[in-house]
């Protein structure tokens, strides 16, 4: 049941403009402050705020209310705003007439601990080992979330206001598909208009080496289903008769990808974007060895597109990938049958400029074209989200690159995310904003596995780049 709306409104004497303090008197707040925002994390890693399983709905509230008093304690105007599943949360600070507007997404939902006999301590009991703190929710994404609660906090304690208008939307739906968020973006788009939206919930290149994510493929996924004869029959007696479904998913899938690696769907490469020369050489500047990264995965070589690293392949090039097949008897030993039906589920990461509706368009008559005489298909059009691209010549960009080298004492890189985030690509989309991905966390984080951590260091170095964040961004 969704939680019934509390609004509080804080009545804000509003500032023009001032000079502020140089930020090691921010830093400084940081540092002196660090132990018990340790704690206060701690407080919300103790929540169990499981989104998906229907008996932790009162501590899916708990939670809620804790990061919204988290705001009210700033001064934030701040409501809890029921939606159609699990509540959000959205604050705003005072008003900073004819200064820039950032929104902050982040989610205090967590996923299932499960197994739980996989966790060395308790999932929801939040425990130090070796500078990382390990509770589910930890990196995904109450650390990460935080960061920017705490910087905002530093910025309202030292100085007594922001250098520019914040808004943030802390939803608890994100692991379960954010339907609430996508509904309230749409209704509260004018609510919500900022210069850019910034938000922390995915991890750096590697340890020591922080990273700006700025672009995101999408995706289109589908499902195929084919019907040959109206039961299983005998390979033996009607093989060569009858058309083998499992035979025609086969070729068809195969279709799709030619020997070089490159979608054969036509007109899938016509709106790609391809990669900058400058975007080529930050890739090959990385510290990424692919014979490390093939062994770490546990096979001996790859293939894909020709002309292309792995890198690039896994960040910044379109992809056609099978996700499941079935067909026939999958027993033990041996069964002569001719299978009556055969599927398959796929799907293709797109890069920003594909539409997910222009692929669908294609796909579907290719496929009727493949399909043989005597099998019935069917194309289930699951979903779709295009991809996402930040230029790297934007000044939201480079104001998050002085930020973080500010706080973590080295220049990030820029990388791009091989996977999809749907609810970015809606607040790129409806607002017109550009996103800052900016992940503290590592690869190694063990998110949605057990034993989930956050590294206790790179928690304190974020808050100081959110801090640093907002006032260059500040100054563009």
């Amino acid at each position: 049941m969704a939680a019934s709306s509390s609004k509080t409104i804080v009545v804000q004497t509003t500032l023009g403009p001032q000079r502020f303090r140089e930020m090691p008197n921010i830093d400084e707040y940081v540092e002196a402050h660090a132990e018990r925002f340790e704690e206060e994390l701690c407080q919300l890693l103790k929540i169990p705020s499981v989104s998906a399983a229907p008996e932790h709905q009162g501590d899916i509230r708990r939670a809620c209310y804790w990061v919204a008093d988290q705001f009210r304690r700033l001064g934030f105007v701040t409501e809890v705003v029921p939606t159609a599943g699990h509540p959000l949360v959205y604050a705003e600070s005072p008003p900073v007439p004819d200064a820039a507007t950032v929104l902050v997404y982040g989610h205090y939902d967590v996923q299932p601990p499960d197994p739980l006999e996989k966790w060395i301590s308790p999932p929801f009991e939040p425990t130090e080992r070796d500078g990382n703190l390990y509770a589910r929710g930890a990196t995904d994404d109450k650390g990460q979330m935080l960061t920017h609660i705490k910087s905002a906090e530093a910025w309202m304690e030292v100085e007594g206001r922001l250098p520019l208008n914040l808004k943030f939307v802390i939803e608890g739906e994100e692991e379960v598909g954010s339907a609430g968020l996508e509904a309230y973006l749409v209704e509260q788009a004018q609510r919500l208009a900022c210069d850019c939206v910034v938000v922390s919930d995915g991890a750096q290149f590697a340890p020591g080496r922080p990273a700006i994510t700025y672009g995101l493929r999408g995706i289109a996924y589908y499902e195929l289903r084919l019907a040959g004869p109206k039961r299983d029959l005998h390979s033996g007696s009607f093989g060569g008769s009858v058309t083998n479904p499992a035979n025609a998913l086969a070729r068809m899938l195969a279709a799709l990808v030619d020997e070089q690696g490159r979608v054969r769907i036509p007109g899938f490469y016509d709106d790609v974007v391809p990669l900058t020369d400058r975007e080529r050489k930050e890739f090959a500047s990385l510290d990424f060895d692919e014979k490390a990264y093939f062994e770490e995965i546990g096979v001996r070589g790859a293939t894909g597109e020709a002309g292309y690293t792995a890198l690039e392949r896994r960040w910044a090039r379109p992809t056609c990938d099978v996700n499941g097949l079935w067909s026939g008897y999958q027993g033990e030993g041996a069964k002569t049958v001719l299978p009556a039906t055969a599927g398959a589920k796929f799907s293709f990461r797109l890069v920003p400029n594909q539409d997910p509706e222009k692929i669908s368009a294609a796909l579907k008559p290719m496929l009727s074209e493949l399909c043989p005489p005597g099998i019935e298909m069917e194309l289930i059009d699951f979903h779709g989200s295009p991809g996402v691209l930040v230029p790297l010549d934007s000044p939201y960009i480079a104001a998050a690159a002085r930020a973080i080298e500010h706080a973590f004492g080295r220049r990030p890189v820029f990388a791009r995310e091989g996977g999809s985030i749907p609810i970015v690509t809606a607040f790129h989309e409806t607002l017109e904003a550009d996103v800052l991905l900016l992940g503290w966390g590592q690869d190694d984080d063990n998110t949605h596995s057990p034993n989930e951590k956050f590294c206790l260091a790179d928690f304190h170095r974020g808050i100081k780049a959110s801090a640093r964040l907002w006032k260059e961004l500040s100054e563009i």
